[in-house]
């Protein structure tokens, strides 16, 4: 029997929409908890979780909410109680999954609630900030963010079609059986990036051969950041990150930045890590009409028509190799860093678009320059996509995992 959906929302304004879709997931044979957030006005039927509960949870009363019209407050409180009402529900175990339909307000209320909750339950927010960047909502969860195109104000033509369909993804997610796994597998988190994908594609399947899960993340900032989260969590044994290339975003002011804490979960978390200095040529900016001023004369290259790079300067190999040495001196386990003489990626190899031996070895002395007696520092003859590398980078790993 499946664990039942908890609907969110601010019912005073959204209730014939909820209850639109309480019936048609009740009509799966799901069980619905309903739960209202909304403060200003009162639900036209009512919840099992009530607005004054939410409100409760968060530390104030809903008729404290109503009498101070500080929205700021309300906001607070209510995303507050949201979250530690909707964490309760699924440690009880009485959340199989969650939707919530909402304008940005109420969004940000709701996703609050979801990002606490753990990877894998289903979580489904339709709403109207659905087709933006939706990051700041999202964060490094897994929500499922549904474009509700027009405003969550009614049932008509265009919306109730879109409610249908929210109705039916979480029904779906809820109700879909997981296939048996043979066994758990330890866990290793990878980076990957176009440009190294040869690279880590092989090593992951010689860390594989051994009896590894190897969880690979795009390096896109968001991929990045994600990976830092998993390995927080402690469910990660060891890291094969091979491509920083989020650094060179972080130093050059790119959209693909995962911020200044990139590589620091898996030495705070003192599991084995093989770092390498994967694809800091490039600086990623989205469409070439976005690039900076200030960059415009700079080595670009259009990957594709939404995605433009920057080749990276001597200066700025110098501060990211400051970074990756940064990182390797505040491992509390074992770590080692490789580094690949014929180029950081597919584009930075001899006769490629993006060859710069000074700008390369500027990252590489500076590693070395700045970099803990005792640990490893490795270099390698050989473009970081050569076989002779990823064989090295995996063989590095397994070797700390036997320790």
């Amino acid at each position: 029997m499946s664990k039942p959906v908890v609907l969110v929302g601010a019912l005073d304004t959204k209730g014939a929409e909820f209850h639109f879709v309480r019936d048609l997931i009740a009509a799966r044979g799901l069980e619905t908890i309903l739960v209202d957030f909304g403060v200003m006005g009162d639900p036209p039927m009512r919840p099992d979780v009530t607005a004054d509960e939410v409100a409760r949870a968060g530390g104030r009363s809903l008729a404290e909410l109503r009498a101070s019209h500080d929205k700021t407050l309300a906001m607070e409180t209510m995303a507050a109680g949201l979250a530690k009402v909707v964490k309760d529900l699924h440690d009880a175990g009485r959340l199989g999954g969650i939707l919530g339909m909402a304008g940005s307000g109420g969004t940000s209320i709701a996703a609050r609630a979801m990002r606490g909750l753990p990877i894998g339950v289903p979580k489904v927010m339709a709403s109207t900030v659905g087709g933006g960047d939706v990051s700041a909502y999202v964060g490094t969860s897994d929500v499922t963010m549904m474009p509700t195109v027009v405003d969550v104000a009614g049932i008509n033509s265009i919306s109730r079609q879109i409610y249908a369909n929210a109705a039916g993804a979480i029904a779906g997610m809820v109700s879909q059986e997981l296939p048996a796994v043979a066994e758990a597998k330890p866990l290793i988190t990878a980076s990957m990036f176009g440009n190294t994908t040869q690279c880590v594609s092989r090593a992951q399947k010689g860390l594989e051969a051994e009896g590894y899960e190897v969880l690979v993340f795009h390096a896109t900032g968001n991929g990045g950041r994600t990976m830092e989260s998993l390995i927080d969590s402690g469910f990660i044994t060891a890291s094969l990150d091979l491509t920083t290339t989020e650094l060179a975003d972080y130093v050059c002011g790119g959209v693909m930045s995962a911020g200044p804490e990139r590589m620091l979960a898996a030495a705070r978390a003192g599991i084995p890590t093989v770092l390498a200095p994967g694809c800091v040529d490039m600086c990623n900016f989205w469409g070439i009409e976005t690039v900076p001023p200030q960059y415009r004369d700079r080595n670009l290259y259009q990957w594709n028509p939404n995605v433009t790079l920057m080749r990276t300067t001597v200066d700025e190999n110098i501060r990211m190799g400051q970074l990756i040495a940064a990182a390797a001196n505040a491992a509390t386990g074992p770590v080692a860093i490789l580094l690949p003489l014929k180029g950081v990626s597919q584009l930075d190899s001899p006769g490629g678009m993006y060859w710069d031996p000074a700008a390369d070895a500027a990252c590489y002395d500076t590693i070395k320059a700045n970099i803990n007696p005792g640990i490893p520092v490795i270099e390698l003859d050989h473009n970081i996509n050569d076989p002779e590398f990823a064989d090295k980078a995996a063989e590095l790993l397994l070797e700390m995992l036997k320790v």
